[in-house]
């Protein structure tokens, strides 16, 4: 690729911006000093966007700073917000892809009103339903694609099915030398089992995986998401939510009751000597920072959701799922998978 691979940042989306998003981006120069393939359009408030760049060795070629007046709220409706946030660095930072100014989109504000304006402005591609919002998600074997996350409450097997390609190509894009291997989530593994449009989605995966894709797995259960068989998760938003929810909730769950264990009496204390070093490499496997960042798939441009609480390290780590997205022809490949959906007529 021989084009810099451009990321556009909303510097005022989230909690303790702009601070922790120009940090973020200097922990990405200082990992990547040796690369020079990557620019920074930067949108935010000039004067304080330049104030926190003075703190740090972030290179000036590599970055162009926009100024924009206003900030969407994370209290603003999506309704009230695409209203009155066409001079925010949210909007402008999606609108810069319009522009061709800038490969993806990254935001840490409202997701709501992040997902209205980014569907808003670069349109859903032509022939997808509902967009979708993906997620990373680790297993035992290394790293799931999750989706939907909670863009599409509802969804029928249509829907399913461009999210199983859509899911493929993202996977494919971010770990190219893996191949995506698709799940429908569902109550049991048994074909006769689910809703019948669960049903129907399975009947169709099977035969549009003689595509090659992805290979297509059937049905999973909840509690073989991270067993790495599968690693490219299908269902819809409200179920996904809940599984996401649940799963971060656990995690947290069993880290902070392992911490409280460990200080509860001096034996416990004299154990965590022993241990150090296999529960801080437990710690890092389940460090939420890590897998931050949804990405929105089926709009004519990427736009990554980062948390909007994470620090500046989670919000290293959406920037640098942003590089891999672009570096990993994620559109190309999404438009070519859904290409064959048109040629199978499903």
């Amino acid at each position: 690729m021989d084009k810099k691979i451009c990321i556009a940042i909303d510097a005022m989306g989230g909690e303790n911006a702009p601070y922790k998003n120009i940090e973020g981006i200097s922990y990405f120069c200082k990992k990547n000093k040796d690369k020079s393939d990557y620019f920074f359009n930067v949108f935010g408030d000039e004067q304080k966007v330049n104030n926190e760049l003075k703190k740090y060795n972030i290179p000036k070629s590599c970055i162009k700073i926009f100024h924009t007046n206003s900030v969407v709220s994370d209290n603003e409706t999506p309704l009230t917000a695409v209203k009155t946030s066409k001079n925010s660095s949210m909007w402008n930072s999606v609108y810069s892809q319009v522009k061709s100014e800038s490969d993806i989109s990254l935001s840490a504000g409202n997701t709501g009103v992040l997902l209205v304006i980014s569907r808003m402005i670069l349109k859903t591609i032509n022939g997808v339903s509902k967009p979708a919002l993906a997620g990373l998600w680790p297993n035992l074997k290394g790293m799931n694609i999750v989706l939907d996350l909670g863009a599409n409450i509802e969804c029928d097997e249509k829907n399913l099915i461009e999210f199983s390609e859509m899911g493929s190509a993202l996977y494919k894009a971010l770990f190219p030398k893996e191949k995506a291997k698709v799940a429908l989530l569902n109550v049991g593994s048994e074909e006769i089992k689910g809703t019948e449009t669960l049903k129907k989605a399975y009947t169709n995966l099977k035969n549009i995986s003689r595509n090659e894709d992805f290979d297509f797995n059937g049905y999973i259960e909840g509690n073989r998401i991270t067993d790495g068989e599968s690693n490219v998760i299908i269902t819809d938003g409200f179920t996904g939510n809940i599984a996401l929810k649940t799963a971060e909730g656990t995690a947290k769950f069993i880290t902070d009751n392992l911490k409280l264990s460990l200080k509860e009496n001096i034996f416990s204390k004299f154990s965590l000597l022993f241990s150090y070093f296999s529960l801080k490499k437990f710690k890092e496997k389940l460090d939420p920072r890590k897998f931050n960042g949804a990405i929105f798939l089926g709009l004519n441009g990427p736009v990554v959701k980062s948390h909007g609480s994470t620090d500046s390290l989670g919000f290293y780590h959406s920037i640098d799922l942003c590089y891999n997205i672009v570096k990993g022809n994620l559109m190309s490949k999404i438009k070519d998978n859904l290409s064959h959906l048109n040629d199978s007529k499903i």
